[in-house]
């Protein structure tokens, strides 16, 4: 799989992110279909059908992420 730009994924989730907020507060058609455009932009570079999975993915793939997990070191 083709994987995105980090400042791709950075520019493309502040951008889904400005919008829902925008939309939360004004709404809108335009709002909305710029939003769903980001979107679907979103799912692409990550690979994901989801905009909610696509902004988790993206997360995890911009610079500096899991530099504080550790979820995977043993307990106990």
């Amino acid at each position: 799989m083709l994987m995105a730009h980090p400042a791709l994924l950075a520019r493309t989730l502040t951008q889904y992110e400005t919008l829902r907020a925008l939309h939360a507060e004004r709404g809108g058609a335009a709002v909305q279909q710029r939003m769903d455009d980001v979107a679907y932009t979103l799912c692409l570079a990550t690979g994901t059908n989801d905009v909610d999975a696509a902004v988790v993915a993206a997360r995890l793939r911009l610079p500096g992420a899991r530099t504080r997990d550790d979820s995977l070191l043993a307990t106990g």
